[in-house]
């Protein structure tokens, strides 16, 4: 497996990756912060990284080309970069640059990367995956995160259609849904939430062994939750096809 995780330099992101690594595949990871991916470098010999901002379209680009260089056997692809605002809509004052940061690199990042790896994927014909972090916020939204919980249930809604998209591919699309997770997502000091070992224990043993469409852990992982996403899956396909739409299809060889 080679496998591209954004957002890799620490948290659940970093936590996939060594897990990855440890099993014997070719793993690169993301992040902003060269300082933290070298200490995720040096901590897990082998993993190879790439310092990217992944809400810049620019480079986005240069990841793709990057990856088509490095990785042309590239079957993996985790979106897992993110940031969460904590200030609820009545106190944000924030710019609107700020705002529109936290906007690109949750919802425009995943969409345009996907968009330019997709056919490297499909080229080589063999097995691949998608997997796209939403939060337990895409359904529920949380009024302390309220941006952030939009960008997931917007991210969620992708997922779907990108799947419907690639049905007829060997390209499997997944999407993993974490509650909340103790890792610095929001900034230091506001941790709370799983053990990120248990989440990402449990989580890598469904990506990598399972065929659910949806991984989730503890309250996204419950019989009300399931119940709730196989309603939506539901009403999902029975609309589906009432226009049709140009899907990707198997790259055949020449």
């Amino acid at each position: 497996m080679n496998a591209l995780i954004t957002g890799g330099s620490q948290g659940i992101g970093l936590g996939l990756a060594a897990r990855y690594l440890h099993a014997g595949h070719q793993v690169m990871i993301t992040g902003r912060s060269s300082e933290r991916l070298e200490r995720a470098a040096t901590a897990n010999p082998g993993l190879l990284t790439y310092r990217n901002d992944i809400g810049r379209p620019e480079e986005r680009e240069q990841l793709a080309d990057h990856v088509r260089a490095a990785m042309p056997n590239l079957d993996t692809i985790i979106n897992n970069a993110g940031i969460q605002r904590r200030i609820g809509l009545a106190a944000d004052n924030a710019s609107w640059a700020e705002r529109q940061a936290e906007i690109d690199i949750l919802l425009a990042g995943p969409v345009q990367l996907n968009h330019l790896l997709i056919p490297t994927m499909l080229r080589h014909g063999r097995r691949s995956m998608i997997v796209n972090v939403t939060s337990g916020g895409a359904f529920i939204p949380q009024p302390f995160a309220p941006l952030y919980s939009a960008c997931k249930a917007a991210l969620h809604s992708y997922t779907v259609n990108l799947r419907y998209a690639l049905a007829n591919t060997p390209c499997r699309v997944v999407e993993l849904i974490p509650p909340a997770v103790a890792t610095a997502l929001a900034g230091t000091g506001n941790t709370h939430g799983a053990p990120p070992d248990d989440f990402c224990d449990t989580v890598f043993s469904a990506l990598r062994d399972g065929t659910d469409n949806e991984i989730g852990y503890g309250m996204t992982d419950s019989p009300a939750f399931k119940t709730q996403m196989r309603a939506a899956t539901a009403a999902f396909e029975q609309f589906a096809t009432r226009f049709p739409i140009e899907a990707y299809a198997p790259v055949t060889a020449e």
